[in-house]
C-alpha cells in the first residue's frame, strides 16, 4: 500500500525544489529576450541569499529580508547591466566577473551569520485543502514564495505575448538595430529586462535562504543559477516551458536525496552529480533537436547606436 503521507511530502519538496529555479530563469528569460545574455544568474541569486538573510534575522522581518534580497540582485545586475549594455563589454565575459563578484561579497556579509537560524517563510493552510491526501500539503500547504513563482510565471507569459511592452523586449532582441530605427531606446530597454533578471534572481536567493533551508551556509545556491541559464535553453525561451522544466529538475534534485536514504549503495557523490548530469543530457537533446533555433537573433550581441 502506498504510503500517501510520505508521496504527498515528496511532492511538497519538489515543488519547493522547482520553484528556486522558476523564479531565477523567468528572470532570465526575459533578459535574454531583450537580446542580453547574462550569466551573472548564481552571482545574483547568492547576493540576493545572503543580503535577504541577514537582513531578516538583523531585523526578525521576513518581508524586509525578501526586498533587501531583490534590491542587491538589481545593484548586482547594475553592474552587468553597465557593463555589457552601456560599455558593450563581451556579455560572456562580464557574466562570469559578476558571478565571481557575487560568490565574493556573498562570503563576506553572510560570514557573521554561519551557524544561524532563523523561522522558515510560513507556509499556507487552508482548512479541508491543505489536508487532501497526496496533493493537499503540495498544492495548498506552501509559503508564499511558491505562489509568487506561479503568479510571476503568468505576469511573463501573459506581458511578453499580449502587452506593447512585451512585443517591444522581443523585438529589441530580435533585432536592435531594427528596434533603434523605430524609436525604440534599446539600451534602457536592455537595461530594464537585465534589472527585471536581478530581481527575479536576488528573490529566487531569497527563497532558498527564507524558506527553503532557513539558515546560511556558503556556496548554499550550489549551481542553481547555472541550471537556471540552462532552463531558459531547455524551454526554447517560452515561459510555460520552464515551468515544466523547473519541476523536471526540481524533482530530480529531490529524488536523489531520497535514493541515498534507501541505502542502495549508489555513491553519494554519483547521486548528488544527477542534477547537473540531467542538464547536461537536456542541453545534448536540445542540441540533438535543434530547439536553439528558438533563440533571438540579437542574444549576446552588444548594441551601439549610430552617432
Amino acid at each position: 500500500m502506498l504510503d500517501t503521507v510520505m508521496i504527498g511530502a515528496v511532492l511538497a519538496s519538489v515543488v519547493a525544489a522547482a520553484t528556486t529555479l522558476l523564479i531565477a530563469s523567468l528572470g532570465e528569460l526575459v533578459a535574454e529576450r531583450a537580446g542580453t545574455l547574462n550569466l551573472g544568474v548564481e552571482g545574483m541569486m547568492i547576493i540576493g541569499a545572503a543580503v535577504g538573510y541577514a537582513t531578516a534575522y538583523s531585523s526578525g522581518s521576513l518581508l524586509l529580508g525578501t526586498l533587501a534580497a531583490v534590491l542587491a540582485g538589481v545593484a548586482l545586475s547594475l553592474v552587468f547591466a553597465v557593463l555589457t549594455v552601456w560599455l558593450a563589454a563581451n556579455q560572456v565575459a562580464s557574466g562570469l566577473a559578476t558571478t565571481i563578484l557575487g560568490l565574493g561579497l556573498a562570503g563576506l556579509i553572510g560570514a557573521p551569520f554561519v551557524g544561524t537560524r532563523i523561522d522558515a517563510a510560513p507556509e499556507l493552510r487552508i482548512p479541508g485543502l491543505t489536508d487532501l491526501p497526496i496533493i493537499g500539503k503540495a498544492v495548498f500547504g506552501q509559503d508564499a514564495f511558491v505562489y509568487a513563482s506561479i503568479a510571476l510565471l503568468v505576469l511573463v507569459t501573459w506581458g511578453l505575448a499580449r502587452t506593447r511592452t512585451g512585443l517591444v523586449i522581443r523585438a529589441v532582441g530580435e533585432s536592435h538595430v531594427a528596434a533603434h530605427a523605430l524609436g525604440h531606446p534599446v539600451r534602457r530597454i536592455r537595461t530594464l529586462a537585465v534589472m527585471f533578471g536581478g530581481a527575479c534572481a536576488g528573490l529566487a536567493g531569497a527563497q532558498l535562504s527564507l524558506a527553503y533551508t532557513p539558515f546560511w551556509a556558503s556556496d548554499m545556491t550550489a549551481g542553481r543559477g547555472w541550471i537556471a541559464l540552462a532552463l531558459v535553453v531547455f524551454s526554447a525561451w517560452k515561459p510555460l516551458w520552464l515551468l515544466a522544466g523547473a519541476y523536471l529538475f526540481g524533482a530530480v534534485s529531490i529524488l536523489q536525496l531520497h535514493v541515498q536514504g534507501f541505502g542502495l549503495g549508489i555513491p553519494s557523490q554519483l547521486l548528488s552529480s544527477l542534477p547537473y548530469l540531467a542538464t547536461v543530457a537536456a542541453l545534448v537533446l536540445i542540441s540533438a533537436l535543434k530547439r536553439g533555433q528558438g533563440a533571438p537573433a540579437s542574444l549576446g550581441v552588444p548594441f551601439v547606436p549610430d552617432r
